[in-house]
């Protein structure tokens, strides 16, 4: 029977760190691979006839290396820090191995380390990684093709956070990102930087302008904790929550008719939501509260309302929001295909819109659409039904009371019509009639 790979949790204080079993195994390996430091901080441990493989840079190449020592009948080591089943390379090999082929000897980990340190219970923690290329800053707006996009989503939802670093994307760097995401005094920030050697430092809780300002030292693992839960509702915000443009009523969906189309879009907490002709952003913005785990593409033609939108955008803190000042379709190619879209406003190429958000639907979207207007409404029917959609209109007419003297009575909203659609199914077209 072939002897499987032992995947052998380190910790920085080396041959020390290691239970005697795992000394054993590497001090009997022939074939020891790891990164070039933990290579050298058990070079004192590893036969000195062993082979050694540096993974740096070559991780595709390393179950060759593992199935070749193994066909030839040789021990073979993975060095790994910490427990290798936790953001480590044990999963990967596993995958490509199989489990019966590899050995995994775990070691405590650098949270759990970290952890103690701080005098912090981490039971309900939840994991993020930075631990790869350099993502470069963050800027607001970026969606999910930047390296730091999901932790920022992570960090939303998880009252303790904690997050493997790089020497690229530092705690600092996730500091400024929090900066310019997230109210200052929402969250706390700890470093715990080169555990178990003699120049370890642990910070301590610091507020995010502190953590934004200072450099650590690497290696280090950072924990996040939300010091107060985000305080507004996610859903059917008040129409003064957000700016918006004012000739005589403010140019917003309102909260009655928002709510409404809102619920007829389906959306799910990871849905790709398309909003055209974003307005206020009201819509969108409240669509990516809703989605933490999707994200929002947005496009507003007028350049007034789209700053609004923008700021908007910032007083809400939502990070899964991109906005571009345009006239839609263009750019529309370069974004994801949608869960759901919204149709607000458009100027003059309805017909095209609804031909192209039908066909980009994926299976089971909704395309949602709002008019004020019998000429637009009778357009996007007609665009429906060249497409061969399944559509159907709501006319929603809201009432809100106001004072009157020492009473009050109901002043009327402007009625819209809320249209939903999807792309036509197949029908059958057989003659249903009563034959006779």
């Amino acid at each position: 029977m072939t002897e499987p790979c032992r995947i052998i949790g380190v910790l920085d204080s080396g041959s020390r760190s290691l239970t005697a079993e795992a000394l054993t195994h590497l001090n009997s390996a022939e074939v020891v691979i790891g990164g070039q430091r933990l290579l050298a901080l058990l070079a004192d441990a590893i036969a000195p006839g062993a082979e050694c493989h540096e993974l740096t840079g070559q991780l595709s190449r390393v179950p060759a290396w593992i199935s070749d020592a193994q066909s030839a009948g040789k021990k073979v080591v993975v060095l790994a820090t910490g427990d290798p089943l936790c953001h480590g390379i044990a999963g990967f090999l596993i995958g490509k191995l199989g489990h019966g082929n590899v050995e995994v000897l775990p070691n405590l980990s650098m949270l759990q380390l970290a952890c103690a340190r701080l005098g912090q219970s981490w039971q309900s923690v939840r994991i993020g990684s930075v631990h790869s290329r350099d993502a470069g800053e963050w800027t607001p707006g970026a969606d999910a093709q930047h390296g730091l996009y999901e932790l920022l989503q992570l960090l939303r939802q998880s009252p303790l956070t904690a997050v493997l670093t790089s020497p690229d994307n530092t705690p600092d760097r996730i500091a400024r990102m929090l900066q310019q995401e997230a109210p200052a005094a929402h969250y706390d920030i700890a470093v715990a930087a080169r555990l178990l050697q003699a120049d370890e430092h642990i910070s301590g809780w610091l507020s995010v302008d502190e953590a934004a300002g200072r450099r650590f030292a690497d290696p280090n693992i950072v924990l996040i904790r939300q010091k107060r839960d985000m305080d507004e509702a996610l859903f059917g915000l008040p129409d003064a929550r957000f700016q918006q443009r004012k000739p005589d009523k403010g140019l917003i969906t309102k909260r009655e008719v928002r709510a409404v189309s809102l619920a007829r879009m389906a959306l799910k907490p990871d849905s790709i939501v398309w909003d055209i002709g974003a307005g206020s952003g009201s819509v969108g913005l409240e669509a990516a509260r809703l989605c933490a785990r999707g994200h929002v593409y947005a496009i507003e033609k007028n350049a007034d309302d789209t700053a609004i939108a923008l700021a908007n955008r910032a007083s809400l803190r939502v990070s899964n929001y991109s906005l571009r000042h345009g006239r839609a379709p263009d750019g529309l190619e370069t974004w994801p295909d949608p869960d759901a879209v919204f149709i607000g406003g458009s100027g003059g190429e309805l017909r095209e819109l609804i031909a192209l958000c039908l066909q980009r639907l994926r299976d089971g979207g909704h395309l949602v659409m709002n008019f004020a207007t019998i000429e637009n409404l009778a357009a996007a029917v007609e665009a429906l039904k060249a497409a061969g959609a399944d559509w159907d209109v709501l006319q929603l007419q809201a009432a809100r009371s106001k004072p009157i003297l020492d009473m009050h009575r109901l002043q009327a909203e402007n009625p819209i019509w809320i249209v939903a659609a999807q792309p036509g199914s197949e029908k059958n077209t057989e003659d249903t009639h009563d034959s006779k």
